[in-house]
């Protein structure tokens, strides 16, 4: 692995967490490397638009970022649209989707509010989170064959075709959640809500399976 490179994106994550901006000295620290190697770093990076410098020296994320994630799973985010807006609308709560980013965790693609609703659950895109734990999560894994050792909420889900969990991403919050069907070698993910009350659990769950299977079947 190279070490300057993993160093270089570490600096992006790191921004990313911190979207009002940070001081080479807490990059720096943040990273663990030196004042003077987090500046010839960050002088890379600004060389190619991935991050910026403002009047005060405060550091963060570049334009060239948006170009860059834009072909990210394109198809599958243009499809994915106008289905999470209208579920979102739908239940009068959002709506995400999550795809698998790797054999531990998944991160939130795209997050959609409802358009008409006084009170709901908001939390950004780019979220990571632990593959095991939350609605999304489990309706990925779910979606696979079973393992031994694996949660009963997972076997749970193969059986009802859908995820729920309470409190175990956001405090206080149900998600419920289906994995989308897929083609062999594609992205694992799912589409889900986040509530505040799961009580009319019969309903939310089919709103959220049917646009499941519609964006399952578009992508096929």
């Amino acid at each position: 692995m190279s070490k300057t490179l993993h160093n270089g994106l570490s600096i992006l994550e790191l921004l990313a967490a911190h979207p009002h901006g940070m001081s080479i000295t807490e990059i720096a620290e943040g990273i663990g490397v030196h004042r003077t190697v987090a500046h010839r770093l960050l002088r890379t990076l600004e060389a190619h638009r991935l991050c910026r410098r403002d009047e005060h020296k405060v550091i963060s994320l570049g334009a060239s970022l948006v170009t860059l994630a834009e072909s990210v799973e394109q198809d599958l985010r243009t499809l994915a649209r106008p289905i999470l807006e209208e579920l979102a609308d739908t239940v009068g709560a959002t709506a995400h989707l999550v795809v698998r980013e790797s054999d531990t965790h998944v991160r939130a693609m795209m997050v959609v509010e409802p358009r008409r609703s006084d009170v709901h659950i908001a939390f950004r895109p780019g979220q990571l989170d632990p593959i095991d734990r939350g609605s999304a999560g489990m309706a990925i894994l779910a979606a696979q064959p079973p393992k031994e050792g694996e949660r009963r909420e997972v076997t749970e889900a193969r059986r009802a075709g859908y995820a729920i969990s309470a409190g175990e991403i956001i405090s206080a919050t149900i998600g419920i959640s289906a994995a989308l069907s897929r083609r062999p070698g594609s992205t694992q993910a799912a589409i889900g809500i986040s509530v505040f009350d799961a009580t009319d659990e019969e309903r939310l769950a089919g709103a959220v399976t049917t646009a499941a299977r519609t964006l399952g079947d578009l992508l096929r």
